[in-house]
């Protein structure tokens, strides 16, 4: 018997991967966190599986459903939005299996993030404008940042920022990264990525709060800044360049070969 933590990815059934499907198809027991993962995902599960909703359930009435699977020896399938490395809240659910001798594996998921720049059409990193994703949020109820990774720090790279939990913080978000990034810096914010009523709003620090009011946005967005999300020019990769060589393409030894021939 295994717990399989599964990332169902940001919102779109068909994000999954094949491995997490599969999971689910053959779980007797299936615990999805239900205000973010679709229930199309969940609805592979055997007929005859037990489906629950974790979304109203607290941490040790989840990890009990687990414990009765264990004595079962029935596989579970844990379902997560996105990827569970990132805000899954996966980790004291791992701390309690290990306490009760309960085996787990983790399956990945593909993160809102890259979720957000596939829809866009964007490359988060460009050469010479920005090499650094930084995924992070800002203090809220749930939990405050650790010292040293305020906005105010962070900003200081000017990397691409993804940041979560934060569509209640615009004031905030505005006031660390403007020092940064200047005022109109372009922002995105994304607004249920790759669910069927997702929104893309392209706005700039300046006014992506007056935007944001507008569209009556107030949970499940994520907030892109950062100048590749704009109109930027920049410079070809070197990755495809005919005169860089590289360990699968020597362009030395190529002309020599084409030479004597």
């Amino acid at each position: 018997m295994t717990v399989y933590f599964i990332g169902a990815g940001p919102g779109a059934p068909d994000l999954i991967t094949v491995r997490g499907l599969r999971l689910i198809e053959n779980s007797p027991v299936c615990l999805f966190a239900g205000s973010l993962v679709p229930e199309e995902i969940v609805a592979a599960a055997p007929d005859d599986a037990l489906v629950m909703d974790t979304a109203p359930m607290h941490l040790d009435a989840i990890v009990e459903q687990m414990r009765l699977a264990h004595e079962q020896g029935q596989n579970v399938a844990r379902v997560h939005s996105g990827d569970p490395a990132i805000y899954g809240a996966v980790a004291e659910q791992m701390r309690r299996l290990d306490a009760l001798d309960i085996p787990y594996e983790v399956v990945p998921g593909v993160p809102a993030f890259a979720g957000v720049a596939a829809k866009l059409k964007t490359e988060l990193t460009l050469p010479e404008i920005a090499q650094t994703v930084i995924i992070t949020r800002t203090a809220g109820k749930a939990s405050s940042m650790p010292e040293g990774e305020q906005l105010e720090i962070l900003g200081q790279s000017g990397a691409t920022l993804a940041i979560h939990l934060s569509i209640r913080n615009l004031v905030y978000v505005r006031e660390a990264l403007e020092p940064y990034y200047g005022a109109d810096c372009p922002v995105v914010i994304a607004y249920r990525a790759t669910w069927p009523d997702e929104l893309y709003i392209r706005t700039t620090l300046a006014e992506m709060k007056e935007e944001v009011r507008k569209a009556k946005i107030t949970r499940t967005a994520l907030i892109m800044v950062g100048p590749v999300l704009g109109d930027v020019q920049f410079r070809d990769s070197d990755l495809y360049n005919p005169e860089y060589s590289h360990v699968l393409r020597n362009v030395g030894k190529k002309k020599k070969r084409v030479a004597a021939d």
